[in-house]
This record gives C-alpha cells, structure tokens and sequence, in this order.
C-alpha cells in the first residue's frame, strides 16, 4: 500500500497555509474545526505518511492514538509560551500555554509508542500572510502595518529591554519538514533574541517612519513575557528581522 497522504489540521491559519504552500503538489487533507466531524469517519490510515498538527482541535488525542495504531509519523505544534517569564522551566501564564503544556505531557509519557513524534515549540514566528491575526499579528508585521497606515509606529516605554527569539515562518516550515531529529519536542527559534525596539528601529528604517512611545499597559503586567530565547540550536542559517525587511 503506497503512502502518500498527509494530514494537515489548521491549514487555513498564518502557519498552517504556510505549511499548506509548501506542501503543494501533494495530496493533504486539510483537516479544520468545522470539518473535523467528517475527518473523524476518515478510514484510510494505511496511506497517510505523515500527520502535520498544526490546528487547535480539542479532541487531538484521537489523531495521535491513530498515528500511533498506524504507526504514522506525527509533527505538531506546541508554543514556547510554556515557559511564560523564564527561558528553561515550565510556567504557563496563560490557558492557551497550559493546553500547550498538557499536550506535550501526554506525548512525552507516551513517546515510545510513537514511530516518530515531533512537538515544536514555536517561538515568535512572523511573516507574509498573518494579517487577519490583527493586534496579534507579530510586531514585525505590526509595526510595518501601523507605518504604512499612519507614518508613525507605536512602542512601549522600556522596548529595549524585551527581547523576543523571533523566528521567520519560512524558516519553520523549512525545518519542521527538513529536519533529521529524533522523536522529541524542541525549541523553535533562533536563539538570538531581538528587542522590540530594534524591531521597530528597522521598520521605521525601512519605511521612513517614525516611533511614539507609550506607556506599558496595566493589564499586561505579569502576562507579558520579556524575554523568550530557544536553548536548543540548530544548524541552520535563520533569516534575520533585517533581512526579511530587506527582502
């Protein structure tokens, strides 16, 4: 039985169409929310290669007891929000990164049953395509929007001293698909963090903008991550912010 499909769940999100260009060409069955009903009649397990779990499907444990009955490689996104406010130790601030860290739990007791199991914590992706994410689109893309629009960017007071490990989405997908890894769940970043304010120095830069300061906002206190930064390298030349804009 040949095996040439791949599963794809959130292929209409900023990273998920990413993945969804690439793999062009190829037969994906695209899996979202509103069609997960029909995908849980899906039968033909023996033909698929690989399961991207990109989406946020409540009932992932289904697709993953499946890969591993079939024995079907599963590559899946976790969040490098697990770690909230430190750089190595698990402490969620919020529900999402707490879903993030139950569903690495589940797969790190169940590792060894898996053929091959990839969890990727993704770091601060940015790139073309996230503009429906608005205020939660990168400040990458934030900042070129907003200059575009008015002239002028807007950055917190204290920018210089948040750093972000900030990742462009070309380079994960490239990795993701490309990489030679062993079951596990990594960090995906560059390991070279970037403050927000040079962030916004290059786009300004860029665009012949300019920057208004405003003050931190209070509702933000404590669930703001000031510095996120991946321990786990990889041999990879990242795109940096500056060449991304460049291009």
């Amino acid at each position: 039985m040949k095996k040439d499909m791949i599963i794809l769940t959130g292929d209409e999100g900023f990273i998920g169409k990413k993945f969804l260009e690439k793999l062009s060409g190829k037969n994906v069955i695209k899996v979202e929310k509103r069609n997960s009903w029909h995908f849980r009649s899906f039968t033909e397990w023996d033909k698929v290669e690989l399961i991207l779990h990109q989406g946020a499907i409540s009932d992932t444990t289904c697709t993953n007891l499946k890969a591993i009955k079939h024995q079907i490689p599963i590559k899946y996104a976790s969040s490098a929000s697990v770690y909230g406010n430190t750089s190595d130790i698990i402490n969620p601030l919020n529900y999402y990164a707490i879903s993030k860290v139950i569903m690495d739990y589940w797969v790190q007791d169940n590792i060894d049953k898996f053929k091959l199991v990839q969890g990727f914590r993704y770091f601060n992706v940015y790139g073309d395509g996230e503009e429906h994410k608005e205020d939660q689109a990168s400040p990458v893309s934030k900042f070129t929007k907003q200059v575009k629009d008015t002239g002028a960017l807007k950055l917190f007071e204290g920018s210089d001293k948040f750093l972000r490990d900030f990742i462009c989405v070309d380079d994960v997908v490239d990795i993701v698909l490309n990489n030679d890894k062993p079951s596990g769940i990594y960090d995906l970043g560059t390991s070279n963090p970037t403050s927000f304010q040079e962030v916004g120095e290059l786009v300004a830069k860029k665009y012949n903008g300019t920057i208004e300061y405003i003050p931190f906002p209070e509702h933000l206190e404590g669930k703001y991550q000031t510095y996120t930064c991946a321990k786990i390298g990889w041999d990879y030349k990242f795109t940096t912010v500056e060449e991304y804009l460049q291009r």
